[in-house]
């Protein structure tokens, strides 16, 4: 039902209750049967051994569990404890990861208001909240949080900050006259109050008309529980390669099986071989090195002021084609701010934003010196008088108290040296009258030190307007004409154009003893206008333009006005001149597939609800967009969760949204989105480099075994062997992979495609073509040293092994580049250089420490051996690292 419809005789009838005595304890239980509890229920929750045990559904937990049966096998039993301990970190860490996405609803319903004061019998008392029902009369007044959605009946000086639920930038004032107009959105419904909602100022009562899953918190409860979270590209692709590799590891054991016995060799020597193909073409170490990729990238992404809550989603950053981001907070300073004064006929540009008390008062001509000028003084003066808002030093931060409005009438007297101890030492406040909606103003009696009394007024323009009959024009008192008049409505025209909110000030001498209420408005003498707006963030525009340049649109998602909403979207460069400005109640009767028609069109989304919010995010989905969403209210939770990558604020952000993000902005700054961006596409490239780098070198050692059995020759490794390249000779110079440096153009290429796979943009051609010749040379090393040492055959598997390995560390330092080694200096990632040298030393143990040589069936290598393999070990790299990647992919 629209409650907001009916007028508070209405609704008291329609919800059967009682203003002066409320509900009966008996039509209490009654309502409570029927309705229920005034609490949000969750879905039936997925026990923990259960979201523990799903951790190991995946593809490459398979893979790495094939690979301990196998090395269990062949007896290696320090690896098959290594690869059970990769898989056990794994499992543990995402269990955690996806513990606290549970969390979200949890936080929801901490924000319900504990306690509530409700007429019950005839008398007021405190109850829970959880114990309200439909019918319910409840008070409420500065600082109470409203217990459920509640239709107004009384409102003094009502304001309520709802932006939690929907994005209003300021407390929004309350009354308890009906609304007669459709279907409008929660944000203008005046005349409501919501759940879990603040009482900034005033108070007044209500009527409770929705409880619990039917408040329009429960209905965002709702949209949570049903929201389906998105697996990341990431998670995609390493299914896709988890698949591949165990097709291929089937594959290569049955071929070898099968063409051993056919060349007369016995089954069981043949099952050992293919197991140790098997064992190569399984890269054991890689989820483990992506786990840890992720996490070197959270870390640098932590400094950047971003915190990361679920490691995959720092991928899925890299390939956002969308930012839907809210304004207020995160695109502007979250902090009203004067920009424009007017004042007798003269027009002032103040500088400065937020609660810094510095800052110039400019007109086209000069800089003015607020002391020297009284009028735009007294403009300043008068406004501060007229204000109850505090500035308040905390730490190193100056933070408001109060109501925004008047904080940066505030803020603007401290800029021209009026504080609140000049206004205190100067005025006394002898009486006023609170601001209500029907007046639009508020009015303030005021002393001066010689005992004077004045009368100061603020309040909406053209209302204070039509008080006045004379204005300060130049610094004299002059009539209201015509030409003045039009002078005044011609700046408040111009400044509402420019989505400012404006205030205008008035005042007068009262020499009455008597204060008369209904005399103190009228007659006045206006003296100016103050115009404020929630500045943009000094750093966002560039942000958005280098978002543009990297193929990324930035779309304002926001619960504030049209008018403002684009304003500030024009100053950010979000909105071009052929943009398109949707309000929220264009998209109540459309579909998502409708939706998708014009959404690519669109930069503003104003005035919008939680269900907008969900519709815009899975329209951009099923355009195929990969959409990162910010937000940080309750009303941004669904959609925050339901997007590819979810981004709330950590300053002014909810719990809730929190809880169904997955990455926090600790400055809540939308420049930071930018820089995690970069780092995204920087953590994929990565992982890329190194999924080259271990399929390379993988593809090499399947090879080298093939290509022996198939020309009948002894097996050139032996699975100790193969097994320590991939967990040690890989492993190092993999995670120093994960922490390389961007490329220069890395925010210069378009997002990439959802369709693209992990081998895309040539990265098959490169393992392929590299991992043969790899093989190649390491087979070639393993018969030129067989064919001197034909008795020794261990000799020549240690010259193989020593080949295969140095001919992997030199082919790392060409996997940094998307072209070629020859584009990026060799010693631009020291993590590299020491990862390389380390497992050089690591090889040079295994084949000199007399102990080891046994495990790994090695023989000290003759020095003239060492030129054959530092030459062969060469070509792979160099042979292909000059014309064919030199072109850009």
């Amino acid at each position: 039902m629209n409650f907001y419809r009916m007028r508070a005789e209405e609704v008291v009838e329609v919800t059967n209750t009682n203003v002066s005595s409320g509900l009966t304890d008996e039509e209490v239980r009654q309502r409570r049967a029927t309705f229920g509890a005034n609490e949000l229920k969750e879905s039936e929750k997925t026990s923990k051994l259960v979201l523990f045990l799903n951790q190991f559904n995946d593809f490459m937990v398979f893979v790495l569990l094939g690979a301990t049966i196998i090395s269990i096998f062949l007896k290696e039993v320090v690896d098959a404890v290594a690869i059970l301990a990769i898989v056990l970190i794994n499992g543990i860490l995402g269990y955690f990861q996806e513990a606290k996405a549970e969390r979200s609803l949890e936080a929801l319903k901490e924000l319900a208001a504990p306690q509530v004061n409700v007429l019950r019998n005839g008398q007021f008392v405190k109850l829970p909240s959880r114990d309200l029902v439909v019918g319910d009369i409840i008070k409420f007044s500065s600082g109470d949080r409203i217990g459920a959605d509640i239709r107004i009946i009384e409102a003094s000086s009502l304001y309520i900050e709802e932006s939690a639920l929907t994005g209003e930038s300021v407390p929004v004032q309350k009354r308890f006259e009906s609304i007669q107009l459709d279907d409008i959105g929660i944000g203008d419904q005046d005349n409501m109050g919501f759940m879990g909602t603040l009482v900034t100022r005033g108070n007044g009562k209500g009527v409770v008309v929705s409880t619990g899953m039917k408040t329009a918190m429960g209905q965002i409860a709702n949209l949570l529980q049903n929201t389906e979270t998105i697996v990341t590209p990431l998670q995609r692709r390493l299914e896709q390669l988890g698949k591949i590799l165990i097709v291929l590891a089937l594959f290569l054991t049955a071929l070898v099986v099968f063409i051993g016995v056919y060349q007369g060799n016995e089954l069981y020597h043949m099952f050992l071989a293919g197991v140790s193909l098997a064992v190569a073409a399984i890269p054991e170490g890689l989820p483990a090195i992506v786990t840890v990729a992720l996490s070197l990238g959270v870390q640098r992404m932590i400094k950047k002021k971003a915190i990361v809550r679920k490691l995959q989603a720092v991928e899925t950053l890299g390939c956002a084609s969308v930012i839907c981001s809210d304004k207020t907070g995160t695109m502007t300073e979250n902090k009203m701010t004067v920009t424009n004064i007017w004042s007798g006929g003269s027009s002032y540009e103040v500088s400065g934003n937020g609660y810094a008390i510095n800052g110039e008062f400019t007109s086209k001509e000069r800089t003015i010196n607020p002391t020297l000028n009284k009028q735009l003084f007294q403009t300043l003066v008068f406004g501060s008088i007229c204000s109850d808002a505090e500035l308040i030093q905390k730490k190193k931060e100056i933070v408001l108290d109060g109501d925004p409005t008047e904080g940066a009438l505030v803020v603007a007297g401290y800029k021209a040296g009026i504080d609140r101890e000049y206004v205190s030492s100067n005025f006394t406040r002898v009486h006023e009258v609170p601001f209500d909606s029907t007046r639009k103003m508020m009015t303030v009696v005021v002393k001066n030190r010689s005992g004077e009394q004045f009368v100061i007024t603020k309040g909406a323009p053209d209302v204070l307007l039509s008080k006045c009959k004379t204005i300060l024009w130049h610094e004299r008192e002059e009539q209201l004409n015509t030409f003045r008049q039009n002078a005044v409505e011609s700046t408040i025209e111009s400044y509402a154009n420019n989505a400012l909110r404006t205030i205008a000030i008035a005042f007068k001498p009262l020499k009455a003893t008597i204060i008369d209420e209904r005399e103190l408005e009228n007659n006045l003498t206006f003296i100016g206008l103050q115009g404020m707006i929630d500045p943009p963030r000094a750093e966002v525009a560039q942000a958005v333009q280098e978002c543009k340049e990297a193929g990324i649109k930035t779309i304002m998602i926001t619960g504030d006005h049209k008018l403002t909403a684009s304003s500030i979207a024009r100053k950010l460069g979000i909105l071009r001149d052929n943009g398109r400005v949707v309000e929220g109640k264009e998209l109540d009767a459309l579909s998502i597939e409708q939706i998708q028609e014009f959404v690519e069109d669109a930069s503003v989304f104003a005035r919008v609800s939680p269900e907008h919010k969900l519709k815009i995010v899975k329209a951009l989905q099923a355009n195929g967009h990969i959409v990162a969403m910010t937000g940080d209210g309750v009303n941004d939770a669904p959609a925050i969760k339901a997007a590819d990558i979810g981004i709330s604020m950590g300053i002014t952000g909810t719990d809730v949204a929190k809880e169904a993000s997955s990455l926090v902005l600790l400055d809540d700054n939308f420049a930071t989105i930018k820089s995690a961006i970069t780092e995204g596409r920087n953590i994929y490239s990565n992982i890329r480099k190194f999924i080259r780098y271990l399929l390379a070198s993988n593809v090499g050692e399947i090879l080298v075994m093939l290509f022996a059995m198939l020309l009948a020759l002894p097996l050139p490794l032996v699975p100790v062997q193969i097994l320590w390249v991939n967990l040690v000779t890989d492993g190092l110079p993999a995670m120093a992979l994960g922490v390389d440096s961007a490329e220069d153009d890395v925010m210069k290429r378009s997002p990439r495609s959802l369709s693209e796979g992990i081998f895309a943009r040539g990265l098959g051609w490169k393992i392929i073509s590299r991992g043969f010749l790899i093989g190649f040379v390491t087979l070639l090393a393993f018969i030129i040293s067989y064919n001197q040492h034909p008795n020794q055959l261990e000799y020549a598997q240690t010259v193989a092994f020593s080949t295969l390995v140095l001919a992997q560390l030199i082919h790392v330092f060409d996997c940094r580049s998307e072209r070629s080694i020859f584009h990026r200096n060799v010693f631009g990632n020291l993590y590299l250089i020491g990862a390389v040298i380390i497992s050089m030393l690591l090889m040079l143990v295994v084949i000199y420490y007399p102990p080891l040589q046994p495990i790994f069936k090695t023989i000290p290598i003759v020095g003239r051996d060492w030129f054959l393999i530092g030459g062969l070990s060469s070509i792979p790299t160099f042979m292909l690292a000059g014309a064919l990647f030199t072109k850009k992919k």
